[in-house]
Parts: structure tokens; sequence; C-alpha cells
């Protein structure tokens, strides 16, 4: 299978990850050579840890590491890929024009790794929009197993097909949603997570504490408030607007969210959020 993916963020890198694992050519796409470079190595970074845990054969991630290729534009992309899977920043217009440069490749699939834009929306500027959906992934991709496949008003079956088989491939599972603005994840996931910071806003529990609720009287692998540091609150708080601004003030971003954002407490990535990340793991924090 040869597949090229378009942005060396995050959710690019583990993308990439579980495709090269297992047995993918993959190619990592980012503004140029340089960048998509550095993405490269940051990913065989990530397939280095997992051999060194004991979760990936050694002989597994040596294949794995020889099969990432950096590509520094779209336009360079090979035109033999089985799918493009795009996965820059939450932005309409950004993602329209990838994708739009994209399809010019002649993929048999292209896909989004959007968590909250209409597929419909993203299609509109799209030659073949029957061979175009949404594939969701979730971070971190490498430990997940679930992708939210979502398909248009014009995604055909055939496309749907293959994405199918792609999913068996990595060995995960799809949940097959129609489009819809925050999909099924995004949207339950993001009200929950909502209300939380609400609720941290009104000095209800502490972040620590909402989670521990979650967590040990719901049976999530991890609370909202954390979860929301390891997604990124910046990204967090783009959904929410944008959820918003379809449904609602119900999903309305707390001022909390708006504050921390504002001052650059985003999560991990930036070492702090609703948790101290400093040290690599999540310290809770008197005040947020």
């Amino acid at each position: 299978m040869k597949v090229g993916i378009i942005g060396g963020g995050t959710m690019g890198i583990g993308i990439a990850h579980r495709f090269a694992v297992n047995g993918a050519r993959t190619a990592i796409v980012d503004v140029d050579l340089e960048t998509a470079s550095k993405a490269v190595v940051r990913t065989a970074d990530t397939i280095r840890a997992g051999r060194d845990r004991g979760k990936i054969p050694a002989e597994t991630a040596e294949l794995a590491i020889s099969n990432l290729v950096a590509v520094g534009s779209v336009e360079d992309l090979d035109t033999d890929l089985d799918v493009i899977i795009e996965a820059v920043i939450e932005d309409l217009g950004l993602k329209s024009a990838v994708l739009a440069a994209a399809e010019k490749r002649t993929p048999r699939v292209l896909a989004s790794n959007t968590s909250s834009i209409s597929i419909d929306a993203l299609a509109g500027g799209l030659e073949h929009p029957d061979r175009f959906a949404g594939m969701h992934f979730f971070n971190p991709v490498w430990a997940m197993s679930l992708v939210e496949v979502i398909q248009g008003a014009a995604t055909s079956d055939s496309t749907l097909d293959l994405i199918s088989g792609f999913v068996s491939f990595l060995g995960m599972e799809q949940a097959l949603v129609n489009d819809a603005a925050g999909f099924a994840t995004s949207r339950l996931g993001v009200l929950v997570g909502v209300e939380a910071i609400r609720m941290v806003e009104e000095g209800v529990a502490a972040p620590e504490d909402i989670d521990r609720a979650m967590s040990l009287g719901y049976r999530h692998p991890m609370g909202p408030l954390m979860l929301g540091d390891l997604v990124g609150l910046d990204v967090r708080l783009k959904i929410a607007d944008h959820l918003a601004s379809v449904y609602g003030e119900r999903f309305s971003p707390p001022a909390l969210l708006r504050d921390m954002v504002a001052r650059g407490d985003i999560g991990k990535k930036s070492g702090r959020g609703f948790y101290d990340w400093s040290s690599g793991s999540a310290v809770p924090i008197e005040e947020v």
C-alpha cells in the first residue's frame, strides 16, 4: 500500500506512524522539504519509542522507518497512491485548497482528518467528490483503535469499501457516520469538555476531581480536562466556536477556555493547561 499524509503535525505524524508500522509506503508532505524531513524524523522517533517499549518488534520498526518518505509539496506526491489523507489545521479555506491540489495527484481515495468541518463543504471544490470522505483519527493514533469515517452526500459505496479495507489494514475499527457538524465524536466530546471547563470556572470541583469522577464513575480512559490538555485547548476552542455557530449556545466556549488559550496555556504541547505537563506527565496545579 502507498499513502500520502499531508501535514506533519501531531495527527499527521500519528497517522503516518500507523500506516508505516503496518507496512505501507508512507509519504509525509509539509510546506517544504526541510519541514517534511523533520516530520519524518519525529515519526521515526515515535516508532523507535514503540520498539523500546516492546510494542513494536525490532524488525517491524526498522522496516517501518524505511517506509517513511519526506515530500516538500503536494505537487511532488506520486500519482499512484491508494489514499491521500489531509491532516492540516481546522481551517476550511486551507483544507479546501490542500484537498484540491491533492486531488490532482489522482489517488484512489482522498480523505480529510477533520474533526469538525463538514465533509460536504470540503467536497464542494473537488472534481470527484464521490472519491472523498472523512477519516477522523484520534490521538495518539498508534494507541487508538477507532477511525470515525464520515460519508458525504456524494461519497460512493466503492470509496467506503476501500476505506473499510484501509481501516482493517491498520488493525483498527470504524464508526460510520453521516456528515454533520462535529460528526459523532467531536460533537459529544466537545460538549462534555466544555461543560467540564464551566464546572472549573464555577468552582464546582478541581480539574483532577472532575476527571477522576468521569474516569472512575463512567469508565472513561481519562477525564475530559486531561483529554482537552492532550488534544490542545486551542484546538478545543476552535472546534467549540465552530459547533456553537451551528448548534447554538450549548457549545459556546467558557471565558476560562478563551483566557487560557489567550495566555498560551493550551495543554501538554505548551507545558501547562489544566495540568502542569513540564515534567512530561500530568501534575495537578492549584489554580488554572
